[in-house]
């Protein structure tokens, strides 16, 4: 698909369909980062200015209109509640997202440094109990590569609550790092470059006690 073709599409889309409604629309993951592949989703934010099951149901109908309109997911809020969420998710959030039409940060509360050590640690734990539960009954090299893909978050959050500039993509993350962090990352780097983690352990054992390490370091008594 042609991004730069589909993306006024649906812009035009959104706007027929809410109107002054329509406060923040965006785009994220993967064709928001230049690394999308033929069968990757189109992950795009929709903010409105309130929310019903009613508007979901008529943002889908709007969406089965479009081309590759079945690749569509994301998140799709109302401002209410997007001011309102985890001041940690929302540093992620907010620094993943392209904008499309309208200003994210005049509908989000501010995030800094605290903010990304609470991604930090949000996301550490989850990476930790997710490798944990693999490990024991699992045992998916696929499960596996999903968490190293989802570490490169957590380092963009921990380079940035250290002390760093942001490091928007891989390039300028995997200069910020080092040690454990970078190696992390370059395992991640090795996966997405066609190498398969056939000793489970061997590559799941390291990802858990760095994740540990995360756990400990940023929890919340430790700031």
């Amino acid at each position: 698909m042609d991004l730069t073709l589909w993306l006024p599409r649906f812009t035009a889309a959104m706007e027929e369909t809410f109107g002054e409604r329509l406060l923040f629309l965006g785009l994220q993951g993967s064709r928001a980062r230049g690394e999308a592949q033929e069968d990757s989703d189109i992950d795009t934010v929709v903010i409105l200015d309130r929310l019903t099951a009613e508007d979901l149901a008529v943002f889908r109908a709007a969406a089965e209109t479009l081309p590759y309109g079945e690749k569509l997911c994301g998140f799709v809020s109302s401002a209410g509640v997007l001011r309102s969420w985890d001041r940690g998710e929302l540093f992620g959030f907010i620094r993943d997202t392209v904008p499309l039409k309208g200003d994210l940060l005049a509908l989000t509360p501010p995030t800094g440094r605290e903010e990304a050590r609470e991604a930090v640690h949000a996301g550490a734990c989850a990476l930790y109990h997710a490798c944990c539960h693999n490990l024991l009954y699992d045992r998916s090299g696929a499960i596996l590569g999903a968490l190293y893909k989802s570490a490169r978050f957590v380092l963009r959050a921990k380079a940035f609550a250290d002390g760093g500039e942001d490091c928007p993509d891989l390039t300028t993350l995997r200069a910020a790092l080092s040690g454990k962090d970078l190696e992390i990352l370059e395992r991640y780097l090795a996966l997405r470059a066609g190498e398969t983690a056939e000793d489970l352990d061997a590559w799941g054992g390291p990802f858990l006690a760095w994740a540990g390490r995360l756990v400990e370091t940023y929890a919340p008594d430790q700031r």
